[in-house]
């Protein structure tokens, strides 16, 4: 299963003339390409997919989101986490 997962942008910065950041999804951060939300800024919220982030999203809908995708144990499959138990939840 491949689901589009909201994360909290840490960081922007431009790669290969790329905008790229670092996103925090729920303790775990890994290095998206911003290019198709050329507005948006460190704080925000955004849907990834794939690598890439697609939609802006407010906090209160990340946070419920993250929070269905953890009861429902989606997380794991989709982050690569083996076990989730060690990673920090943003509750």
């Amino acid at each position: 299963m491949c689901l589009a997962v909201p994360g909290k942008v840490l960081e922007v910065y431009e790669a290969n003339n790329t905008t790229m950041g670092k996103i925090d999804f729920d303790g775990i951060t890994k290095e998206i390409c911003l290019a198709y939300l050329p507005d948006i800024t460190v704080g925000d919220y955004a849907i990834v997919h794939v690598g890439f982030a697609i939609q802006k999203l407010d906090e209160k809908s990340a946070l419920e989101t993250l929070q269905t995708f953890r009861d429902l144990g989606l997380l794991e499959e989709e982050l690569g986490i083996e076990d989730y138990s060690d990673v920090a939840t943003a509750s």
